[in-house]
């Protein structure tokens, strides 16, 4: 459920680092927890989002949560497919429903993210 090469923080957003590319998304237990989800803002292509700052939300039937980035960089691409089916990260999180791709600032920052085995002890899975 977790994959082992992605990354994931505190705030329950997950990275794929490919070469100096990073593609974030939200993980299996944040969709669970805020129910189904029927909005997704993202930023535009071109903005550069900050570690740990916030760079769009997410609103369910039940609350609207800000999405942390996990990593420094430049959006270099958006997932157009949730602003019609925002459903999408409810059925597949970790897959085809990733929010955005950006071009990597500082690689340094990686090590410094959970693992999937240090993930499911922080959710107790």
């Amino acid at each position: 459920m977790y994959p082992d090469n992605y990354r994931y923080t505190k705030e329950h957003e997950w990275v794929l680092v490919e070469g100096d590319t990073g593609t974030i998304g939200i993980t299996h237990h944040a969709q669970g927890e805020l129910g189904d989800i029927v909005y997704v803002d993202l930023p535009k292509v071109g903005t550069e989002i900050a570690q740990h700052s916030t760079f769009g939300s997410v609103e369910s039937v039940k609350a609207v949560s800000d999405i942390y980035s996990p990593v420094s960089g430049e959006i270099l691409a958006i997932n157009d497919i949730l602003a019609t089916a925002p459903e999408k990260l409810n059925a597949d999180p970790h897959g085809d429903a990733w929010l955005v791709k950006v071009k990597l600032k500082d690689l340094s920052e990686i090590p410094g993210l959970m693992t999937a085995a240090d993930y499911k002890n922080y959710i107790g899975a």
